[in-house]
């Protein structure tokens, strides 16, 4: 079995540019406060996250809509298949909501969802408000 779960939240900033952050190696290392990434526009290219924690490949893009990526962390062992991130973005009155359907996750792996929120969405929150202001 493995885990399977859906988080979101509203980000104070376009869907066009929480996509393109997602997608740009400088930016989406500034959004999650990590020491560094690598993003790519393009479908099959490998990204990293959070250093050499998190990484995988994008799997399907579609422009300020929809990011689906094969994902796995450092701790998972190595018989353990990537798990799969869907993440879409739904603009609303001048901010975005990103809601993040994680599948796949080992059973090992339960931080995970908080990890979310942790370490993306509360300093993607920060980001983009010192961005707006």
């Amino acid at each position: 079995m493995s885990l399977n779960f859906t988080v979101s939240t509203e980000i104070p900033s376009t869907a066009e540019a929480i996509y393109d952050a997602w997608l740009d190696s400088e930016t989406h290392a500034e959004m999650t406060a990590a020491d560094s990434a690598v993003a790519s526009r393009e479908v099959g290219a490998e990204h990293r996250a959070h250093g050499t924690y998190i990484w995988g490949k994008n799997l399907e893009l579609i422009p300020n809509k929809k990011i689906v990526q094969s994902w796995r962390t450092a701790q998972f062992k190595e018989e353990e298949e990537d798990s799969v991130i869907e993440v879409t973005f739904e603009e609303n009155n001048g901010s975005t909501l990103i809601t993040l359907k994680h599948s796949g996750v080992p059973d090992s792996e339960t931080h995970v969802e908080q990890g979310w929120i942790d370490y993306y969405f509360e300093p993607m929150k920060a980001y983009f408000n010192s961005s707006n202001s």
